[in-house]
């Protein structure tokens, strides 16, 4: 069958999934994804390769699992993506290589993430192993990597591959930077996560948690003292936005940062058999809509909150959240209050969050970024009943690195100025992904990743 309807995602029912941490999509099974394969016209000059920033030959690996051949599907995704079971989860596709296939112009484009993450899966699940088939030969050269989220594992990945001693330093006690720490377990389990990372150590790339650089180590000390040759920097956008208004220091009011990494990174979804505690509000105001906005909204609704509401200043036409995880949030009961803007938290005798202040917006002109800009209703205050208020209006790099290496060249907003392929203001000193770009996708800095690695192999051969 070629093109016609694409087959839809299995999926939890939306009132069991909103009181569990299950994942949210079941995955295709094999003669769906084999049905949904042959929708592929296999073009001779496939756009769908171009959309992907890290060029995944699409058409190939689909043709091999229209034709049930596993072995080669996983083999021919794995050149380009080290991480498919986590890019077809978490990857916007619909941006991306799915916006470029031409079956999207006319009717529904190929599932090419649905597609990636059954390949994936079922490599995992059948054992199939294809990291090791091309690893070069040891060439006696250490890289340093610091930060292990996408950008900082694939780096590490390519660069073992080419016969280097990498060792990854990650500052949290568990690796897989934002993969782990912010992305929640019912749309990203954990465990694959950690297939993924394992699959790293078989190729032999060390990895030190706890290990904080600026800290236990200056990128300086990397290079003089432990004898790396190079040093990449993925250490992405950890350090939240606030709006700075008044009762952001209330008892209740959390960064979407903060309270993602109790609950994923630390389980506080298991509370009280793991110790790590989280107040959940009944009434939870989560301000922001993008897609760490939708995944703290869902998480509160899960840990028990009666009402959730999604405040954001702009209509939904704008909200940059992936159209996917906002259909999700509004089946799994979360209330969009949109064109409403908070102006102050209040709070009660005791310091907790008893109320937010906000003002209704009407939208104006269209701003620099082509969205129309949100105008202020004079005297258009209310007050929303809430115990509990979580900031998701972004987020930006810690300044730690830049404060104990001055050398390294950054931005006005703290980001590292690295060119097209990585290379930093220092010999030897890379960076990609979040760090550079500003909050970005799992894919982008996974792009700067492989295009680094290949920067670093380049400048190694030459010294």
């Amino acid at each position: 069958m070629r093109g016609g309807m694409r087959n839809p995602m299995p999926e939890q029912p939306a009132d069991i999934r909103n009181k569990n941490f299950e994942e949210v999509a079941l995955g295709y099974d094999m003669d769906t994804a084999v049905d949904e394969a042959q929708r592929c016209l296999n073009c001779p000059k496939p756009r769908c390769v171009e959309g992907c920033p890290v060029n995944v030959e699409i058409p190939a690996f689909i043709q091999a699992l229209a034709q049930s051949r596993m072995d080669d599907a996983i083999a021919i995704l794995k050149r380009k993506n080290s991480l498919p079971a986590v890019c077809g989860r978490v990857c916007p596709q619909e941006n991306q290589c799915e916006s470029k296939c031409v079956l999207g112009i006319k009717g529904e484009s190929v599932a090419i993430g649905r597609l990636e993450r059954f390949v994936a899966d079922y490599a995992r699940e059948q054992g199939i192993d294809v990291t090791q088939a091309d690893t070069a030969p040891a060439k006696g050269k250490k890289v340093a990597i610091v930060g292990s989220g996408p950008s900082g594992l694939t780096a590490a990945g390519d660069l073992a591959k080419m016969g280097y001693d990498v060792t990854m330093y990650e500052a949290l006690h568990a690796p897989g930077g934002v993969l782990m720490y912010g992305i929640p377990q019912f749309r990203l389990p954990k465990e694959i996560v950690k297939h993924e990372i394992d699959a790293l150590k078989d190729l032999g790339v060390k990895i030190l948690p706890n290990a904080v650089i600026g800290r236990t180590f200056t990128i300086r000390e990397l290079m003089e003292e432990e004898g790396f040759s190079a040093v990449y920097v993925g250490t992405g956008a950890g350090l939240p936005h606030f709006m700075h208004i008044d009762g952001e220091n209330l008892n209740g009011v959390y960064s979407a940062n903060e309270f993602l990494t109790r609950v994923n990174l630390m389980r506080a979804y298991q509370f009280p058999n793991v110790a790590t505690p989280v107040y959940v509000g009944k009434k939870v105001a989560v301000v922001g809509a993008g897609n760490v906005a939708m995944d703290a909204a869902r998480t509160a609704k899960r840990l028990g909150a009666e009402q959730v509401y999604i405040v954001y200043r702009r209509s939904e036409d704008e909200m940059p959240a992936r159209k996917e995880e906002i259909g999700h949030a509004k089946e799994e009961g979360i209330e969009l209050r949109l064109l409403n803007n908070p102006t102050r938290i209040l709070g009660n005798e005791k310091g907790w969050v008893s109320g937010m202040e906000c003002v209704k917006m009407e939208l104006g002109e269209p701003d620099s970024s082509g969205r129309r800009s949100p105008v202020e209703i004079k005297g258009s205050e209310y007050i929303l009943d809430v115990d509990m208020v979580v900031m998701a209006i972004g987020q930006g790099p810690n300044p730690l690195l830049k404060q104990t290496t001055p050398e390294l060249e950054t931005n006005k907003r703290g980001n590292i100025v690295a060119n097209e392929e990585g290379a930093t203001s220092i010999p030897g000193v890379f960076a990609g992904g979040d760090i550079v770009t500003g909050a970005a996708t799992v894919i982008s800095a996974m792009g700067a990743g492989k295009k680094a690695a290949l920067a670093i192999d380049e400048y190694l051969s030459k010294i």
